[in-house]
């Protein structure tokens, strides 16, 4: 579990910061699989990327575990078992981002958006279209729950009641919100490939940063969002740090939401 939010709290930094620099220098704003492959090129970059890519495949074991076994008390009821099957699902999804991470420490592969191929793919199936269009519905969803888990403080529930994890509250809220906006910024965009039947209109993380920069105070938007996905990274790194499961972490350690009652 640690290893696989540290990990994803890895790949945010990188998608961040090149937003960040992108927005003050007028480059090009680079989305996930662009940013891994720029940490390619950096010193230590190959050796980052396996940690990385192995980080994931512990989240994806995680998840999955999680969901079979409940260890976080979702409860066998209708709500319970979608969110078991959502952590599934993740896990499964984030597996499949850390073969594509290994591929590209072993030399494998290079930028562009995996988004459109994966669209593509998707499309040439048998009621390609609707899948694609049920998983953009499903994105947008995710999205919009990220941003009301930052809003409402549902963050609190499973964190630790530390000083460290109060101090970065705010840090926690925008990041939560500023990802899950990227999110349905994807989703959108999915959607309209699905819609379309044009598997070139789909975009991930990078052209939905870039959709921002087209925009009226594009370069504002542009900071604003890689700040925020930098906060997000920082989430990640708290979850690893400071996460409370409840068949684990044992019944006397408080979280946040326990302070906020109490």
């Amino acid at each position: 579990m640690r290893a696989g939010y540290g990990a994803r709290g890895a790949i945010y930094i990188a998608v961040g910061a090149l937003a960040f620099l992108a927005a003050l220098n007028s480059g090009q704003a680079e989305g996930t699989k662009d940013a891994l492959v720029a940490l390619r090129k950096q010193p230590y970059g190959v050796p980052m990327l396996w940690g990385i890519g192995l980080g994931l495949f512990c989240y994806m074991v995680w998840r999955v575990v999680a969901g079979i076994m409940d260890v976080e008390d979702h409860g066998d009821g209708a709500k319970g078992a979608f969110a078991r099957a959502a952590q599934i699902t993740t896990g499964l999804l984030h597996g499949g981002i850390a073969i594509s991470v290994i591929g590209l420490a072993q030399g494998g592969g290079g930028g562009g958006d995996s988004t459109q191929d994966w669209t593509q793919k998707v499309m040439q199936m048998p009621l390609g279209r609707t899948m694609v269009g049920i998983g953009a519905l499903i994105l947008v969803g995710a999205g919009l729950y990220y941003a009301y888990k930052g809003v409402a403080g549902k963050y609190k529930e499973h964190l630790a009641n530390a000083r460290l994890v109060r101090d970065l509250e705010m840090v926690i809220k925008g990041g939560l919100i500023v990802y899950g906006a990227m999110l349905v910024l994807v989703g959108i965009s999915i959607a309209t490939a699905a819609f379309f039947g044009d598997p070139s209109q789909a975009g991930g993380l990078g052209q939905a940063l870039q959709s921002l920069r087209g925009a009226v105070f594009g370069r504002i938007l542009l900071g604003g969002a890689g700040i925020g996905l930098l906060a997000f990274a920082l989430y990640n790194f708290v979850e690893a740090g400071y996460r409370v499961v409840p068949k684990i972490s044992g019944a006397g350690i408080k979280t946040l939401a326990d302070r906020a009652t109490s």
